[in-house]
C-alpha cells in the first residue's frame, strides 16, 4: 500500500527508476502512471492486474510488483504479465515496430532464488552459450529484500533503494533521508501518509481484506483437500449441466473466479 502511494510521487518515481536503470535521475525526463488493468483480446482471456505501471518518455513501460508472502508459480505469473504488457501495445493493423521495451520488477520479501545470496538480479533474453543479448524488449529485475545483509554495506543504486524499502524503523528511514534528496522526498511522503487519516483508513481496510483472505485460505486448508475436491467436482458438474463451458475453462486459471462461482451457486455452504 505504502509503495503504491510512494510511486504516485513523481520525484520518488524518478529516483527509483534511475537507480534501477543505472542512470542519473536528471536523465529521466518524464514518467507517468498508467492504468494497471491490462486489456483482454478475447472473452476468455485472463485479466492482468499490475501493482504500479509506469511509462517513460521514450515509451518504455515498467511494472513494479511488491509481494510479501511467497506466491506459487511466481515465475509464470511474471512472464504472463510481462507478455500482456507487450501485446497490450499492439492493436489491429499495427506493425511490430510499435512495441516498446517492457520491464517487470519483482520486489519480494521472500527468497525466490535459494541457490545463492544475490539479492538483486537482472534477467534478459540472451544466447545461453555466449551470453549475447538477443533482445532487450522484455526485461526482468528481481529484488529479494530478505537477502540483504543485516548491516549497511555502503550500497549504491537499486540496492540502496532496497535497503530503504526494507527499513525496520522510522529512525533507519530518517538516517537514509539525510543522505539523498530522493530518499528525503520518499521519507517526507511516508510522513505525510502516516498523518493522513483517510490514507490510514485505506491501509486498514486493505489490511483487513488481507487478513480475511488469509483466514479464508486457512479455513480452506483446514476442511481438507477431499472436501475441496467435492466442491470443485460439484461446481464442474453444475457448469456442464448449465452449458457454461467458458466459465468452466476460466475456473482452471482463475481461482478467485472459481471461489466466486462456488459461493454464487451456494456449493461452499453445502459442505461447510
Amino acid at each position: 500500500f505504502c509503495f503504491k502511494e510512494l510511486m504516485r510521487n513523481e520525484k520518488v518515481r524518478k529516483g527509483i527508476i534511475a537507480a534501477l536503470l543505472g542512470v542519473r535521475p536528471e536523465e529521466i525526463k518524464e514518467t507517468r502512471l498508467l492504468p494497471t488493468i491490462l486489456r483482454k483480446e478475447y472473452e476468455d482471456d485472463k485479466y492482468g492486474i499490475l501493482d504500479v505501471r509506469v511509462e517513460m518518455h521514450d515509451g518504455t513501460q515498467i511494472d513494479f510488483e511488491m509481494q510479501v508472502a511467497e506466491f506459487d508459480f511466481w515465475k509464470k505469473r511474471i512472464v504472463f504479465y510481462l507478455s500482456k504488457m507487450v501485446t497490450d501495445q499492439i492493436h489491429k493493423g499495427d506493425d511490430y515496430d510499435k512495441i516498446q521495451k517492457c520491464i517487470h520488477v519483482s520486489i519480494l520479501d521472500f527468497v525466490h532464488f535459494p541457490e545463492d545470496n544475490r539479492c538483486y538480479r537482472k534477467i534478459t533474453f540472451c544466447d545461453t552459450k555466449t551470453g549475447e543479448i538477443y533482445t532487450d524488449v522484455m526485461e526482468i529485475h528481481v529484488l529479494e529484500l530478505g537477502k540483504l545483509p543485516p548491516e549497511d554495506q555502503n550500497e549504491e543504486g537499486i540496492i540502496r533503494w532496497m535497503r530503504f524499502l526494507n527499513a525496520k524503523s522510522r529512525k533507519e528511514l530518517k538516517e537514509m533521508a539525510k543522505q539523498d534528496e530522493y530518499f528525503g522526498e520518499a521519507y517526507e511522503e511516508l510522513d505525510r501518509l502516516s498523518a493522513d487519516e483517510k490514507k490510514r483508513l485505506e491501509y486498514e481496510t486493505r489490511l483487513k481484506y488481507k487478513r480475511d483472505k488469509y483466514a479464508q485460505l486457512h479455513y480452506a486448508t483446514r476442511i481438507g483437500r477431499e472436501e475441496g475436491a467435492k466442491q470443485i467436482n460439484e461446481l464442474n458438474k453444475r457448469l456442464i449441466e448449465l452449458g457454461r463451458i467458458d466459465d468452466l475453462k476460466r475456473t482452471v486459471e482463475d481461482s478467485d473466479y472459481q471461489e466466486q462461482l462456488l459461493k454464487e451457486m451456494k456449493i461452499i455452504a453445502r459442505y461447510d
